[in-house]
C-alpha cells in the first residue's frame, strides 16, 4: 500500500499559494509557498484475495494517511506522514479458517523536498524537485494474537528505520499537467526480517473538464487523472535468507477525478493492476481505492 502527497492550475495559480491540480497516488515538484502550511487526508483500501495456494488467503487493509507539508523556503519544503491502518487476513491452515487483524497508528515518514530546477514562462511552468527521507518505526511491529506472532504483511510497522528517495519533475499549462516521479525505498532488519527493497516509477496527466474555457471569477475546476505506477519489490529476506514467495513486478493504471477550488481539493482513483509478475505464490492485488482531500492555508 503506498500513498505519498502533491499539489497543481490556472492563470493565478502559477503565481499564488493556491490549491492546484495534482497526482492521487505520489508527489509533485509544484512548491508550497514559503510559511505556508499543505494537509491533506487520504483514505486507502487495498484488496488482495489472488491466491495460488490452498490457503485462499485474503487481506484486505484499509489505511487513514495523515499528511503535513510546511514551505520552510520558496525552494525547500518538508513533510511527515502518518497512517491509520486496520488490517484483516483471512486463511485456512490445517481444515480451520482463522482471521488475523490488527489496527492502529503506523510507521511515521519524514522527507524533505528541493526544487532545484524551474523554468516559467506565460501559463506554464516546468520544475524538478529530488527528495530524501527517513521512515521510523513508531508502529506495532511485534503484534500477536491467540495464533502466535502477526505476519509482517499484518503488522502495523516493520520496526526497521528505513531510508527513501528519488525525484518528481512537473510540467504544468493552463489546461493539462504532466507529473512524473521515480523512487527507491531502502529497508533494513529488524526482529528477524527485512521487507525487499522497493524501486517505482510514476507518471500522471491531468486535464481540465471543466470549464472547457477559462474566464475571471472562476471558482473550480474539474480534472480528470490518468495515471500509470510501475513497482518493482525485491524478495524479502527472513532467517538470513530470501523468500522466494515475495517480490515481484506490478504496473497499476490509475483512472480518477479532481475537483479543485483556490484553497482545497477533493479527489478520487481507483489503482487496477494491469500486470502482475509476482514471485512464487505471493499474493496479487486485486485494487487499490483512494480519495481524500487536501488544504493549503
Amino acid at each position: 500500500m503506498k500513498a505519498v502527497l502533491k499539489t497543481g492550475l490556472a492563470t493565478f495559480c502559477l503565481t499564488a499559494g493556491t490549491a492546484w491540480s495534482a497526482p492521487i497516488t505520489f508527489n509533485t515538484a509544484l512548491p508550497v509557498r514559503e510559511g505556508g502550511y499543505v494537509l491533506r487526508e487520504q483514505f486507502v483500501f487495498m484488496k488482495s484475495a489472488d491466491d495460488p495456494t490452498p490457503a485462499g488467503r485474503d487481506m484486505e487493509a484499509s489505511a487513514l494517511v495523515s499528511v503535513l507539508g510546511y514551505g520552510v523556503t520558496r525552494d525547500f519544503a518538508l513533510f511527515g506522514m502518518l497512517p491509520w491502518f486496520d488490517k484483516r487476513l483471512d486463511m485456512s491452515k490445517g481444515g480451520q479458517d482463522l482471521t488475523r487483524q490488527k489496527s492502529g497508528v503506523g510507521d511515521l515518514t519524514v522527507f524533505g523536498r528541493y526544487t532545484a530546477y524551474e523554468f516559467n514562462a506565460q501559463g506554464k511552468t516546468f520544475r524538478i524537485a529530488p527528495f530524501l527521507g527517513v521512515k521510523a518505526p513508531t508502529g506495532e511491529d511485534n503484534a500477536r494474537d491467540g495464533v502466535g506472532r502477526l505476519p509482517p504483511p499484518v503488522q502495523l510497522g516493520s520496526g526497521s528505520w528505513d531510508v527513501l528517495g528519488g525525484a518528481v519533475l512537473t510540467y504544468q499549462t493552463l489546461d493539462f499537467e504532466i507529473d512524473s516521479q521515480v523512487s527507491y525505498k531502502a529497508n533494513t532488519d529488524a526482529n528477524g526480517f527485512q521487507a525487499g527493497n522497493v524501486a517505482s516509477l510514476d507518471t500522471s496527466f491531468q486535464y481540465r473538464l471543466w470549464p472547457r474555457s477559462l474566464g475571471a471569477g472562476v471558482p473550480a475546476f474539474l480534472y480528470g487523472v490518468l495515471e500509470a505506477n510501475l513497482v518493482h519489490s525485491a524478495r524479502d529476506r527472513s532467517g538470513g535468507a530470501d523468500d522466494p514467495n515475495s517480490g515481484g513486478t506490478t504496473l497499476f493504471i490509475t483512472p480518477g477525478l479532481q475537483y479543485v477550488t483556490q484553497k482545497w481539493i477533493v479527489e478520487a482513483g481507483i489503482q487496477i493492476p494491469a500486470s502482475q509478475h509476482l514471485n512464487g505464490t505471493a499474493l496479487k492485488n486485486d485494487y487499490v481505492f483512494t480519495t481524500g482531500f487536501r488544504v493549503n492555508f
